[in-house]
């Protein structure tokens, strides 16, 4: 009995190699990446329209709740100051990111290779993280002259530990009988830092760098509310509080969509160097076809 395919079901071949490529599938995994991003960019627009409408529909006041297109219109209008505070932000979450991967990876190394330095230092380590930011944020504040130092201090106690926990979890995971294997082949300190503990260590460095980036925003942020900063060089929490204080709410709610972007950009950023450093060997990253 004969049996005859469809165009979708019969496997073509690459030109020249004769290997059969599912073209069915090769849609399928193109439509699925489109819809990735049309659903939720349609989703927004939807959204976005239905509060456009709804504000002018029962016409609330603009310093009740400014509509869309109102806030769009301050960000134009305000656009030189709020991208100065917006600067400001970045910098600040940015820095604070830095020393926090600097040193949680640095003192997670410790620990992971020295049981006395953790059980000297690790409690230290748990104190900043349970102790509330804008509790530890005014006594930072009157110690530090700087106010960009204090307020990256707050920032970086927000990022530290996630960055320090899944450093030593990641170094401290790898396979038992792999470390056994490298002792027997007596590898060096060096060769099993690079060839075992690192790529070990790699995926719960990087989970925890999408969390410490968010958490390095939300800290900058925090800390600039707890400080009351104000002035010309200062962030978006400044430009919040200036425009609560001012009755300024359409300016407000621009503030906090450049803010909501920031974080958005962030997530985004660390996802992509996810999937460069693990997407071609380790199996949170790598896409299999069904």
């Amino acid at each position: 009995m004969s049996t005859t395919l469809t165009a979708d079901q019969a496997p073509d071949r690459e030109q020249g190699t004769g290997a059969p490529v599912n073209t069915a599938h090769l849609r399928r995994a193109k439509r699925e990446r489109i819809l990735t991003w049309v659903m939720p960019v349609t989703l927004l627009i939807i959204a976005v329209c239905l509060w456009e409408f709804l504000v002018w529909y029962h016409e609330i006041p603009k310093y009740l709740i400014p509509a869309p297109s109102l806030i769009a219109e301050t960000l134009v209008r305000d656009f030189a100051s709020l991208m100065a505070s917006s600067w400001f932000t970045v910098k600040l979450t940015v820095f604070s990111l830095a020393l926090a991967i600097v040193g949680g990876v640095f003192l997670g190394a410790l620990f992971a290779l020295s049981r006395p330095v953790e059980l000297s230092l690790f409690p230290f380590a748990v104190i900043l993280q349970v102790t509330p930011v804008v509790a530890i944020a005014p006594l930072i504040l009157i110690y530090v002259d700087s106010t960009f130092a204090a307020l990256l201090i707050c920032a970086w106690i927000v990022a530290f530990f996630p960055i320090l926990t899944n450093t030593v979890i990641g170094l401290r995971s790898a396979d038992h009988n792999l470390r056994d294997l490298f002792a027997m082949y007596r590898a060096t300190p060096w060769q099993k830092l690079r060839y075992l503990l690192v790529p070990s260590a790699l995926p719960y460095f990087m989970a925890a760098l999408r969390v410490a980036g968010g958490l390095a925003l939300i800290g900058a942020v925090v800390a600039e509310f707890v400080a009351g900063t104000a002035g010309q060089h200062t962030g978006l929490a400044s430009r919040i509080i200036e425009s609560s204080f001012r009755s300024e709410i359409p300016r407000m709610f621009a503030a906090l969509f450049l803010v909501s972007v920031l974080g958005i950009v962030i997530f985004l950023l660390t996802t992509w160097a996810s999937h460069r450093v693990l997407g071609h060997w380790h199996e949170s990253e790598i896409r299999r076809e069904h």
